[in-house]
């Protein structure tokens, strides 16, 4: 996009406007309109709107009514423009004006009308309190009057005033190519750029791919599909399946001693078939969508303007109205030396060549967890190195039941930190290499020594950062944290409007992949229909894919305690043994857990659900809406169980959690 002066800016977005004159409300002010209306404030107004017009009484010029057309709601809450409308407008309308009843108008319209034709401008004046707090929920701002630009909130008087003496005003109004960029082709990218094509918008979708520190790339549809919740489940399965294998012997199957192995090879091009034909789905669907998939890497180069440069090294320009930012997250490697050199991640884990062999997995985060936990399940010997606590932000009580039941399958725990990787024999495409382990280690005691081990393969899972380094935020003004997220007012940058983030790289969003899909398409319905919906960030279920799954729902027991008080909670519990595990004599009989933890003086409102079973994550997506819609333990006792299974149990808790409390003792059907 070329430079122009000031001038030239604002001559051109004068006449991008039209010449219809718009009055939502008398640019004076708030008035009363002469009819009321019985629609509640939570109905849709019909898509196709058209500004009110409005008449003058001859016999009553100080209380003008409002004239509808024949097929639209009513625009008034007790005398003023509901919530509802507002967000209409703004889509309708190049710009939006949205005052409280004691704002002044009088300066403030005017300057608008200077920069635009009337008919592209709506202006409504909020009476009803109930109303305008809605409004100022949904954009995160904290009062009237609020400014929109082609649908996005810009802010207050000040906020509209700096962005017309900047010059930016000028741009944010002329056409651009697209009505929207999705800049990341996850599973949330991917969600939003389809819901907006299918209301109507103009839409590209760029994703690019860095390669791994070793090397590691893929196909379109992000960490979820590629490296992720899809990998990582499938060969949880196969640990389950080869644990089932054992167990068959019991239930009467003929199985000889040393005959059943496992294939990495195998299980490896199984799965990636897999992935492979989802990538070429996902491929599909966009074409399908008219969304166009451009497989570059882009970076902000101006106000409404990205390069997007391919693997090639061409460079491309193009300019959106919008932007969305769904880039995701790339694993973390520590700065120790031999690092990136010597070990892997969980990007490069799911397509190795090689059987991994003798595994140290450096992390205590649910990653780490999971890939310990499927990995010994083929047969491999696995040691999880952790500096502190496990899965932090979970449930300590569950995080601790997961380290002895996963200690007393084999999986070895060392508490310590690794200082350096040496590279002792480098890994081929027919097996792994060895790798020397070099770190201190910390003993029951609080004592620490030197730690010397030698591994076949290091898998780093200390954490992951945001893929925003290269995104050219500083261009464009846009807001992140110290990790790299976008800092934002629900999904909407802080600092940049037209900017927008979600999933994991929104700060202070859960980093699961159901919640960028569910955001993604309602943020497109909100910014293109003016639907009022939010995406909800509480009470989401999820499961951590360890031996014996963890699932959850609400708060932890720690966060339910700082929020509530000890004394005002009762905890419900017990521990269980469900029945495929009794005919095999298992030993791992004794760590099936769950708990229900409630708000003693809400009627036991249920704040926070927990389950350590197999299929946790199928139990606990069902019992998820029991939360979501306030349920109590009283719901929970009157829902009569499914016998004989894991999930029955929570309906008969009845023991209550004390700190005085001996070991739980399983019992079962």
């Amino acid at each position: 996009m070329g430079r122009r002066s000031r001038k030239n800016d604002e001559k051109k977005s004068k006449s991008f406007f039209g010449k219809i004159k718009s009055s939502v409300t008398s640019l004076g002010g708030c008035r009363n309109a002469s009819s009321s209306s019985d629609r509640t404030e939570d109905e849709e107004a019909p898509e196709k709107t058209s500004v009110y017009q409005q008449s003058q009484s001859a016999s009553s010029s100080a209380s003008p009514r409002y004239v509808l057309h024949p097929d639209m709601p009513p625009v008034t809450v007790n005398g003023g423009t509901s919530a509802t409308l507002v967000f209409k407008l703004a889509v309708e309308k190049a710009v939006c004006a949205v005052f409280g009843p004691q704002d002044v108008q009088s300066k403030v319209v005017p300057m608008i009308e200077s920069l635009t034709d009337k008919e592209n401008v709506a202006v409504a004046t909020v009476t009803d309190a109930s109303q305008a707090q809605r409004i100022l929920d949904i954009t995160g701002r904290k009062s009237l009057p609020l400014f929109f630009v082609k649908g996005d909130c810009v802010g207050g008087v000040d906020d509209l005033n700096a962005l017309k003496e900047s010059g930016r005003l000028s741009s944010w109004l002329e056409s651009h190519q697209y009505d929207l960029v999705v800049i990341g082709g996850g599973s949330g990218g991917l969600a939003a750029a389809k819901e907006a094509a299918r209301l109507g918008k103009k839409v590209a979708c760029l994703d690019f791919v860095k390669p791994s520190p070793q090397g590691t790339t893929w196909g379109l549809g992000g960490t979820c599909v590629n490296v992720g919740c899809i990998p990582k489940k499938l060969m949880h399965q196969a640990a389950l399946l080869g644990e089932a294998i054992k167990d068959a012997k019991r239930f009467g199957w003929n199985i000889p001693e040393g005959v059943v192995t496992h294939s990495w090879v195998r299980m490896r091009d199984s799965i990636q078939d897999y992935i492979a034909s989802l990538n070429w789905g996902y491929r599909v669907q966009l074409r399908e969508k008219s969304v166009n998939y451009i497989n570059a890497y882009g970076t902000f180069t101006g106000p409404h303007e990205i390069s997007a440069k391919n693997k090639k090294g061409k460079i491309e320009k193009i300019t959106a109205d919008r932007f969305l930012v769904a880039t995701g997250l790339r694993p973390r490697f520590p700065d120790a030396p031999g690092a990136k050199e010597c070990c892997i991640s969980s990007d490069d884990l799911f397509a190795l060549p090689y059987n991994p062999g003798k595994t140290l997995c450096v992390g205590a985060s649910y990653v780490s967890l999971e890939c310990a936990g499927f990995l010994h399940g083929i047969g491999l010997d696995v040691t999880v190195m952790v500096r502190s606590i496990l899965l932090r932000g979970f449930d300590q009580d569950i995080a601790e039941r997961i380290r002895k039941h996963m200690k007393e399958k084999g999986i070895k725990f060392e508490s310590g930190v690794p200082t350096k990787f040496e590279q002792i024999e480098a890994p081929t495409d027919e097996k792994p290499g060895r790798v020397k382990v070099y770190g201190e280690r910390t003993l029951e005691n609080g004592e620490k020594e030197e730690y010397v081990e030698e591994y076949n393969t290091v898998l780093m899972a200390i954490g992951r950062d945001a893929v925003t380094e290269d995104c050219g935020f500083e261009v464009v003004g846009v807001k992140h944290s110290k990790s790299g997220k976008v800092i934002g007012r629900h999904e909407q940058s802080e600092s940049t409007p037209y900017v927008y983030a979600i999933g994991d790289v929104l700060d202070g969003c859960p980093e699961l992949t159901p919640v960028a899909i569910q955001a993604g398409r309602v943020l497109m319905r909100r910014l293109y229909t003016g639907n009022m919906e939010m995406t909800e960030y509480d009470k989401i279920p999820t499961t951590v894919f360890t031996p014996l799954e963890y699932g959850c729902c609400g708060l932890s027991e720690d966060d339910a305690m700082k929020k509530y008080g000890k004394e005002n909670l009762n905890i419900y519990h017990n521990v269980f043994v469900p029945l495929e595990f009794s005919v095999p004599e298992r030993m791992d009989t004794a760590h099936c857990y769950c708990k229900l933890i409630c708000a003693k003086n809400e009627d036991d409102r249920v704040l926070g659900y927990h389950i350590l079973s197999p299929n946790s994550g199928e139990i606990t997506q069902g019992f998820g809406i029991a939360l979501k819609l306030g349920g109590k333990k009283a719901d929970f006792d009157r829902l009569i169980g499914i016998h004989p299974t894991v999930a029955e149990n929570f309906t008969t808790l009845t023991l209550l959690k004390t700190d005085d409390a001996g070991e739980l003792k399983a019992s079962g059907c």
